[in-house]
């Protein structure tokens, strides 16, 4: 696999489809917060397909990956939950070619800095999946795209 792919390339092409967002909202440290938060998604068909918890002195971070996060944000807004949302990469993991080696070789060949990420609960195909969020999406999704890795739209993870 070649990661020295000059990603400017105007004929590369990234996945077509709406990017994963991830969906974050502060909890208040209280037992069972997480719970009732994940219990009133879960009454709206919203599944939880990944998240990463951040835990201070009086909030958590909550971060998510759902079935449906526009859904998602109506249902905080109507019930005034603070919230704020993001795009992310997500790639998908393979052993031997598209290895989490490889897939950061890609993003350091395009000078892209990485912010945060965290694994998916969700498994399409049975590969790994990984969160990425990374100062430019969309070069990162060329750069991994044109490097030879799956990188999954939002209609991937909500079937």
């Amino acid at each position: 696999m070649d990661i020295e792919t000059d990603i400017t390339d105007p004929t590369i092409t990234t996945p077509a489809g709406t990017p994963v967002k991830q969906v974050s909202v502060f909890l208040v440290n209280r037992v069972g917060a997480l719970m009732s938060l994940v219990k009133l998604l879960q009454d709206h068909s919203i599944e939880v397909l990944g998240l990463s918890v951040q835990e201070s002195t009086e909030l958590t971070l909550l971060r998510l990956v759902l079935s449906d996060p526009e859904m998602a944000t109506t249902l905080f807004m109507e019930k005034g939950i603070a919230h704020t949302s993001c795009t992310l990469t997500v790639v998908q993991l393979r052993p031997i070619v598209g290895t989490l080696t490889e897939c950061l070789a890609a993003l350091l060949a395009a000078e892209l800095n990485i912010h945060f990420s965290y694994p998916l609960l969700v498994r399409p195909d049975d590969f790994p999946l990984l969160a990425l969020n990374i100062e430019d999406p969309d070069l990162a999704a060329s750069a991994l795209h044109s490097a030879g890795f799956r990188v999954l739209m939002q209609e991937d993870l909500s079937r």
